[in-house]
C-alpha cells in the first residue's frame, strides 16, 4: 500500500500519479480528512491521558495529607478521563481501519519512466526478436488448439466434462513438453535463484499482501468453507514468506523461484480469447522473485527482464517486448514490461510473461523489512516478479511455430535434455 505520510505530506503529488492509471483519486481526499480527524483524536487522547497522571499525583500527596475527601473527588474526576481516553483511543482505532481499508484499494503510483496511457493500446513496443509476419508457411498456421487435437496432446472436450469451460488437459507428448518447460524454466535461473515450492492455497492475509485482494477479489477462486484462496501466480505466496520478518542488508538481494499451478477465473472475459490455451482458469507457471533494497531495485529489474526473454529467445519464438503504459500496469508495479511471443497459428501475440517492480507497495502490506547496514531502524524491501516461464502460451507458439508440413512438430533443442530422448512429436496417424 503506499505510504500514509507520503500521502499527508503531498496529496496532490499522489492524485497526480494515481490519476495516470485512469482511476479514481476521490479516497486519498477521504484518507486525509480521515488522517487529520484520526491525529486530533490521537492528541486529545494524550492531554486526556496527562492530565490523568496529573490527577494520580494530586490523589496520592491528598492522601498523604489526609485530605481524603478531596482526593475521593478528584478519582473521580480521573475516571471520567478514563472512559473519556478509552472513547478517544477506540475512535482513532476505528479511523485507522477505516484509513486501511481505503488504502488497501488504492493502487500504487507508476513510475515516472512508465508511459502515458490507459490501454493496451498506449503500450510502447521496446524491440521485436526473429519475427518475419510473411515468413511463416502454411503448415504453421493452423491455431493449435486444431494441430493439437490432431495429435492427440491436447484434450479440451474431456476437461471441459470434468472441470467446466476453460480447463484443458494435456496427454502424451503434450503433457511430456509441459513438464519439460518447467524444468527447463526452473534449471536455466539455478545459477542465481532459490527453488522453492509454496502451497497452492493461501490466507486471505496472504492475498492483501500482494494487493491481489480486496480489489481483485472477482478474478480470484475462494475456498469458502477454509476461507482459503487459490493462488493466481507463485508472486502471492513468495511475497509473504517473510511476512513480518526483518531481514539483514547483507541478505539482499533475495532470490526465490517458484512452479506453482495458478488459478484465474478471467472474470468478465467469456467468450472472448477463450479457444485452446489463450485463456484458461488453470496453468503452470514458474515464477522469479526477488526482494532488495531500493537501491538494487533497478539492476534487479532488468536482470529478470533479460533472464525472462532469454528464456523465449533460446526456445527459438518469435518474441517482442513492450514497456506497458500507466493504465495496463497491474495495480502492485510501478514499471512493467511484458514479452509477447508471436503465434502464427493463432494470428496474434501472446504475453507470456509481465516483469514488474512493486517498489515497497507489497512490503508495506506483507510488513517485509531490512536492517540497513549503516543506518538505526528498518526499512521497507522492495519487490519484484516475473514469468521466467508462463507454460499455456509458450506451449501453443510451439506447437504453431515448429508445425512440420507433414502435422508433426519439432521440438526446439534446449528442452531435448528434458524429454527422455523425444526430439518431435510424431505425425498424427
Amino acid at each position: 500500500m503506499l505510504d500514509i505520510k507520503l500521502i499527508r505530506n503531498d496529496p496532490e503529488a499522489v492524485k497526480t500519479a494515481v490519476a495516470r492509471r485512469g482511476e479514481s483519486v476521490s479516497a486519498i481526499d477521504e484518507i486525509v480528512e480521515l488522517d487529520q480527524q484520526m491525529r486530533a483524536a490521537g492528541t486529545e487522547a494524550d492531554t486526556v491521558r496527562a492530565e490523568i497522571k496529573t490527577i494520580s499525583k494530586e490523589v496520592g500527596a491528598l492522601h498523604k495529607d489526609g485530605r481524603g475527601d478531596e482526593a475521593a473527588a478528584l478519582q473521580e474526576r480521573s475516571r471520567s478521563l478514563g472512559s473519556t481516553e478509552k472513547e478517544l483511543n477506540e475512535k482513532g482505532d476505528a479511523l485507522q481501519e477505516q484509513i486501511r481499508t481505503l488504502l488497501l484499494n488504492i493502487s500504487n503510483m507508476p513510475s515516472p519512466d512508465a508511459p502515458d496511457g490507459l490501454t493496451e493500446d498506449d503500450n510502447i513496443v521496446l524491440r521485436v526478436d526473429d519475427f518475419d509476419p510473411e515468413g511463416y508457411a502454411d503448415h504453421q498456421r493452423v491455431p493449435h488448439w486444431e494441430a493439437a487435437e490432431q495429435l492427440g496432446i491436447l484434450d479440451v472436450d474431456r476437461a471441459v466434462r470434468m472441470s467446466g469451460s476453460m480447463f484443458v488437459m494435456y496427454r502424451g507428448h503434450g503433457a511430456q513438453l509441459l513438464r519439460a518447460l518447467i524444468a527447463y524454466g526452473l534449471d536455466r535461473n539455478r545459477d542465481a535463484f532459490e527453488e522453492v515450492r509454496p502451497p497452492t492455497v493461501v490466507k486471505t492475509d496472504t492475498m492483501i499482501g500482494t494487493g491481489h485482494l480486496p480489489k481483485f477479489a472477482d478474478d480470484a477462486y475462494h475456498l469458502e468453507r477454509d476461507d482459503l484462496w487459490a493462488i493466481p501466480t507463485a508472486e502471492v505466496p513468495l511475497t509473504s514468506m517473510v511476512a513480518g520478518e526483518i531481514l539483514d542488508e547483507a541478505d539482499l538481494p533475495m532470490r526465490l523461484m517458484a512452479h506453482t499451478s495458478c488459478f484465474r477465473r478471467e472474470a468478465g472475459s467469456a467468450g472472448r480469447d477463450t479457444r485452446g490455451l489463450l485463456r484458461v482458469h488453470e496453468f503452470d507457471k514458474v515464477e522469479l522473485y526477488a526482494f532488495c533494497t531500493p537501491e538494487q531495485a533497478p539492476a534487479m529489474h532488468a536482470d529478470i527482464l533479460e533472464r525472462a526473454e532469454t528464456a523465449i529467445r533460446d526456445l527459438g519464438l518469435a518474441h517482442r517486448v513492450l514497456d506497458l503504459a500507466c493504465g495496463d500496469i497491474s495495480g502492485a508495479g510501478v514499471r512493467t514490461f511484458d514479452i509477447e511471443v508471436f503465434a502464427p497459428g493463432a494470428d496474434r501475440w501472446l504475453e507470456v510473461s509481465s516483469i514488474s517492480w512493486c517498489t515497497d507497495y507489497q512490503a508495506r502490506r506483507a510488513n517485509v523489512r531490512y536492517r540497513p547496514d549503516d543506518e538505526k531502524g528498518t526499512r521497507f524491501v522492495h519487490t519484484l516478479n516475473g514469468s521466467g516461464i508462463a507454460v499455456p502460451r509458450v506451449w501453443a507458439a510451439i506447437i504453431e511455430t515448429f508445425r512440420q508440413p507433414d502435422g508433426s512438430v519439432r521440438l526446439p533443442e534446449v528442452l531435448h535434455p528434458y524429454l527422455n530422448g523425444v526430439t518431435e512429436i510424431p505425425a498424427p496417424g
